[in-house]
């Protein structure tokens, strides 16, 4: 049993998600403003690499309308 809790957080650890920032930040709400900045994005085409968990999807969500997401890895 815990051999298949290890190979799924394996699993779970090799997805990535690239994330780019593709609109400006100007005229949004404060809570998207800050979403992007706490996703590590400051400039127009800046992208980051997070890992793909539940957290950073919520957080993309609320910002999804000015980012481009990428599923990087298995």
């Amino acid at each position: 049993m815990a051999e298949k809790k290890t190979a799924a957080k394996k699993e779970q650890a090799e997805k990535m998600l690239k994330i780019t920032l593709v609109k400006s930040t100007i005229g949004r709400l404060e809570k998207q403003k800050r979403t992007v900045e706490a996703l590590g994005l400051k400039k127009i085409g800046s992208s980051v690499v997070k890992r793909d968990n539940a957290a950073m999807r919520g957080m993309v969500f609320v910002v999804k309308h000015l980012v481009e997401v990428e599923e990087i890895g298995a």
